[in-house]
């Protein structure tokens, strides 16, 4: 696996790396057009059988923010459970994660922003205001026995505040940590960084927080997603945000696109000999069911190669 000691890094690769699939959700979010209750649950049926260990099935925020999700409750009910597959999903406060459990979620995902500005967008709340709030679902979660990641958005670039450094970032995690969660995701959201930024960021989060507790999720916006992938690796980071077929983008970044194709993340790991347990053709099968329901064509450029389209 690869190895960081001190800032310098040793390439070689890892033996396994983690995929989360987030595509029901992050990539749902951002759609105008609403896919049906009974495709949701189709769709996320197909997913549980292609490998991946984690799905982000849907969001609990209310309805009126992001309709495209507005059935995550009758989804999370009818979805077919595989054992080997967490379900978890986004919870935004103590009433979502009321719903959420009632659901049937195995994780909870709570978020907030290292950007000042994105936070107030996104959350309606300055972030000492959110701390808090984060701390109430945290705790009640955790006595239910869930696992909660804590999503930190806008790690390196705000479309509202520009350029955000690892201290605002490091804040934000410290004070996630220290109320419970059990790992962090560091988000890319507008797809601005490049690999040095990442370097950056990775050479002070893991002076203070271990390998294993972090999660890289970037998004595509500049076709950066793969190369910032392929330095975290470097890093020995081992767990991944992806969505499948490219799907994806935030209701509060003007212009961001989806997140990294888990299909392109998955022709890169297993063309480096690293093991996923995922199997890249129900990946591409279910990226092509979800197409059709959209009626536009993904991004992944994995999947326009397989079609022919690219």
């Amino acid at each position: 696996m690869s190895s960081y000691r001190g800032g310098e890094k040793v390439r070689k690769w890892q033996d396994f790396v983690q995929l989360k699939e987030v595509g029901p959700r992050d990539g749902l979010q951002n759609e105008k057009q609403f896919i049906s209750t009974e495709d949701k649950i189709a769709w996320i049926d197909m997913l549980s059988n292609t490998g991946v260990s984690e799905i982000e099935y849907s969001s609990f925020v209310n309805p009126k923010w992001i309709p495209a999700l507005s059935d995550a409750k009758e989804v999370g009910k009818r979805i077919k459970r595989n054992p080997t597959v967490s379900y978890s999903a986004l919870v935004p406060n103590i009433r979502g994660l009321e719903d959420a459990l009632e659901s049937g979620i195995d994780g909870a995902s709570v978020f907030m922003s290292a950007s000042e500005t994105h936070n107030l967008k996104n959350i309606n709340k300055s972030i000492n205001e959110t701390f808090p709030v984060l701390k109430q679902v945290i705790e009640e979660a955790k006595k239910e026995g869930k696992k909660v990641t804590g999503y930190v958005s806008t790690v390196f670039e705000c479309p509202y505040d520009g350029k955000i450094s690892p201290n605002q970032v490091l804040r934000v995690c410290d004070q996630l940590i220290t109320n419970g969660v059990d790992d962090i995701s560091l988000g890319d959201t507008i797809g601005s960084a490049v690999p040095s930024q990442v370097e950056l960021l990775l050479e002070e989060i893991l002076k203070r927080f271990p390998k294993e507790k972090i999660i890289m999720h970037f998004h595509d916006t500049r076709g950066m997603a793969i190369a910032n992938i392929m330095t975290s690796l470097d890093y020995g980071i081992s767990r991944f945000d992806t969505s499948i077929g490219g799907l994806g983008g935030c209701p509060y970044a003007p212009g961001a696109a989806g997140n990294v194709a888990t299909n392109d993340v998955l022709y890169l790991l297993h063309g480096l000999g690293i093991s996923t347990g995922i199997q890249e053709k129900r990946i591409q099968d279910a990226s092509i069911f979800i197409q059709n329901k959209l009626g536009k064509k993904l991004p992944s450029r994995s999947l326009a190669f397989i079609e022919g389209t690219a």
